[in-house]
């Protein structure tokens, strides 16, 4: 359901009053990945990065995840093949782009559940 939806809704965080939010997100060998776009404080990025649990609503269902950030080039070269898949109209390609971009890269996270 998540590598057929073009935003998934996630909730960053376990002690934060953060709403869900929708954020692009893709499916990589059966494992779920985000990279963050603005990284700004108080963002998904960051809480995350103080409190690794959250929740992601796929249709009615949530699921309670923690957040594991990805060092691995490789797996990050594949998260980005796969951005590049899945949002590939004109209004997309600018950001799946600035996705390529090692700041960007930096932000890889995966979500497992919990």
């Amino acid at each position: 359901a998540i590598g057929e939806r073009k935003l998934l809704a996630i909730r960053a965080g376990s002690r934060s009053r953060h709403r869900f939010i929708a954020i692009w997100a893709v499916v990589v060998n059966g494992r779920v990945f985000a990279r963050s776009w603005m990284q700004k404080p108080g963002g998904w990025y960051r809480t995350f990065l103080d409190d690794p649990r959250g929740t992601i609503q796929v249709g009615a269902r949530q699921i309670r995840i923690r957040v594991v950030p990805i060092r691995s080039i490789r797996i990050r070269d594949a998260v980005e093949r796969a951005y590049a898949e899945k949002y590939s109209t004109p209004g997309s390609i600018k950001y799946v782009r600035g996705f390529r971009t090692a700041r960007r890269r930096e932000t890889t996270m995966e979500f497992v559940p919990r």
